[in-house]
């Protein structure tokens, strides 16, 4: 190893290397530890080793002293979003961390399998034979991974400013860009770089394309045949590639048929703020597959149905992160899941939603779990999208936060690991002092029918009327302080004060309410079919049940589920227990060139996962599965906003 020089003895070389890269670019960008280790030979991390004392640690057990972090990355000048991690230590060089989800997304590097959640191979521009190994620690929900000597290699240049990581990576230039569109062989897109530098994906919307006759207009309703998708480098490519990429002017019919008639999956190659942005046109039944390699370096991309890439990453204590495909008959699926010890000392799982202090509202299930600091989570109970109140059962803690539906099917489990699936009812009942006695059909619940229901501080400060004319009643240490007449639903709003619930009367129990004056006392009870239930503290509802004591119990129908939803073939979320006791959390989107499952053949992929009970979750394009600040199982863009999900939550020992 080589000898480092001590700080000291470079501060005026430090700051006058500042000072010009100021003039320069107007921003310091210099990293005191890239400086000090720039004497590291430039040869592959895998021979590097990594600190001792991090090796000897779990991911969970990190707990750093002397660091900054921060959420926002300025990379070559863009600020983007990134969590990161700078530690200081004595005598030693600075070290740099980055989240691994923010290298996935920011710089295109990969994640390869492996059973030490302290040790991450990855691949950016590198051997296969030899990947890159970086040390990876868990901190406050996201997994870090050390690229000082990445970085050095690379020759980056970063420094912490604040609440943002500045990274400057070395000028590039894009030498070629081929295409191999032979029919037998993969669609292949190869792009020829100087050097390593970072790259993003990103899938756009479906299109539509033209008929080969240009005086035939498509269709305004014809299904669209390709997608969109942007591959972004931070590199410059030469002014001859971005002509070769250029649409000709459709200044006659003979070339715009040429223009749209065309071979190509590139549809344009520009500079955008010093990026090189590449404009391709997909067939819908294909996704790209990306591959760095060096010696040339280059960025290939493979047009397949079957792009998942395979993975088995041991990403922290009690958690393993798994994609594979699975057969089901002739049809391949690919599936991403999450493995969770649920006995595993400092992890819990747990119900979260989208809004604090209030059950009304939607967001992106990466915003839910960053803002309840959750290390992995997946979307869970349906929802109405218009009004974003819940449909179906949350129980956290003990408390009730909205009641089940319609007898779907649902989840509990306690802090001990201990798991129960059935279909759920809850049993609420109304009893006064003026003798009235009356079910409470729901519970915080977004789902209205004629009857009483009751609302409670968990729903938020304020309840807005559902329906027309309700009746509304406070209820304060069991006893009726304040009545209330509403207008036209959605008109009206009713205040919930601290330390009491509503009880809404809609309907026909309208006739009901003249029973209940300022002053009556109330009582409610509460129970649950199946009485088993009721021993949970944590319960969450979706349905239809798939799989109790390994064999498959699938009755949408009973669950009131519709027939198109039932054959419907789309994504689809899972949660189960496996005959290991460990927890599955599970997304399946498209079969290799086909749509999603059924619910039967979701039924049967999560019995091939080794499931023995399983619960189906919200589907379609709520179907997301998080992992420490990246979803695992499609792009950020492609997912909707839900409301609420199952959370795993890891601290350290």
């Amino acid at each position: 190893m080589p000898n480092y020089c001590r700080l000291t003895n470079h501060q005026m070389i430090i700051h006058k290397l500042n000072h010009h890269l100021l003039q320069k670019t107007g921003v310091t960008i210099v990293a005191i530890a890239l400086y000090l280790s720039a004497t590291i030979p430039q040869k592959s991390l895998a021979n590097t080793p990594a600190n001792p004392q991090l090796l000897s640690q779990s991911p969970a057990a990190f707990v750093p002293r002397n660091v900054s972090t921060g959420s926002q990355i300025s990379l070559n000048g863009r600020n983007l979003s990134g969590a990161w991690l700078q530690q200081l230590q004595p005598k030693n060089p600075v070290k740099i961390y980055i989240s691994d989800a923010a290298l996935r997304q920011l710089l295109g590097i990969d994640l390869l399998s492996t059973n030490n959640p302290g040790r991450q191979p990855i691949e950016w521009f590198s051997s296969n034979n030899q990947p890159l190994i970086l040390s990876a620690n868990l901190w406050r929900g996201y997994r870090y991974l050390d690229v000082t000597n990445l970085a050095t290699a690379a020759g980056w240049q970063m420094q912490a400013q604040g609440n943002t990581l500045v990274i400057v990576t070395p000028s590039t230039q894009v030498r070629n860009i081929s295409e191999n569109l032979n029919p037998g062989s993969v669609p292949q897109i190869v792009l020829d770089l100087d050097r390593p530098t970072p790259w993003q994906i990103q899938q756009g919307l479906p299109i539509k394309t033209l008929q080969d006759d240009p005086n035939a207009p498509t269709p305004n309703n014809a299904a669209p045949t390709n997608r969109e998708w942007k591959i972004t480098l931070d590199a410059i490519a030469d002014s001859s590639l971005i002509q070769r990429y250029t649409p000709p002017p459709a200044t006659s019919p003979d070339l715009l048929k040429q223009s749209q008639t065309s071979a190509s999956l590139i549809q344009k190659v520009e500079v955008v703020n010093n990026q090189t942005v590449i404009t391709l046109s997909v067939p819908l039944d294909l996704s790209l597959q990306a591959t760095t390699i060096n010696n040339p370096h280059r960025l290939v991309l493979n047009l397949r149905p079957d792009a998942l890439k395979p993975k088995n990453i041991n990403w922290a204590r009690g958690l393993q992160w798994r994609q594979d495909f699975v057969n089901l008959g002739t049809d391949r699926f690919g599936i991403v899941w999450l493995e969770v010890n649920p006995r595993t000392a400092g992890l819990a799982i747990k119900p979260i939603w989208a809004t604090a202090n209030t059950l009304v509202g939607t967001a992106p299930l990466i915003q839910t779990a960053q803002k309840d600091l959750a290390v992995a989570a997946i979307n869970a109970g349906y929802f109405n999208r218009n009004n974003r109140l819940p449909l179906g059962a949350i129980r956290r803690d003990g408390q009730w936060l909205s009641s089940p539906i319609l007898n779907r099917g649902a989840i509990a489990w306690n802090d001990a690991g201990q798991f129960y699936f059935g279909r759920l009812t809850l049993q609420e009942t109304l009893t006064t002092s003026s003798n009235l006695r009356s079910p409470i059909l729901f519970l915080n619940s977004g789902y209205v029918q004629s009857g009483i229901a009751r609302y409670t501080p968990a729903w938020g400060q304020t309840y807005t009327s559902l329906t027309d004319n309700e009746r509304v009643f406070i209820v304060q240490n069991n006893k009726v302080t304040n009545q209330f007449v509403g207008d036209k639903a959605g008109q009206t709003n009713f205040p919930i004060p601290p330390n009491s619930y509503l009880l809404v009367f809609r309907g026909n129990a309208i006739s009901q309410a003249s029973q209940l004056t300022i002053g009556t006392d109330v009582q409610i009870t509460t129970g649950t079919t199946p009485g088993e239930f009721n021993r949970y503290p944590n319960i969450v509802g979706a349905g239809p049940l798939l799989l109790q004591n390994g064999k498959i119990v699938l009755d949408a129908q009973s669950e009131q589920f519709s027939n198109a939803f039932i054959t419907q073939k789309a994504s689809r979320s899972a949660i189960c227990t496996t005959a290991n006791n460990t927890v599955l959390i599970a997304a399946v989107h498209n079969r290799v060139g086909g749509s999603g499952p059924t619910l039967a053949e979701h039924a049967q992929l999560m019995k091939l996962l080794g499931c023995v009970n399983a619960l189906n979750l919200d589907g379609g394009s709520s179907t997301s599965l998080y992992l420490g600040g990246q979803l695992l199982d499609r792009y950020p863009n492609t997912a909707a906003r839900v409301h609420n999900g199952i959370g795993i939550f890891l601290q350290p020992r």
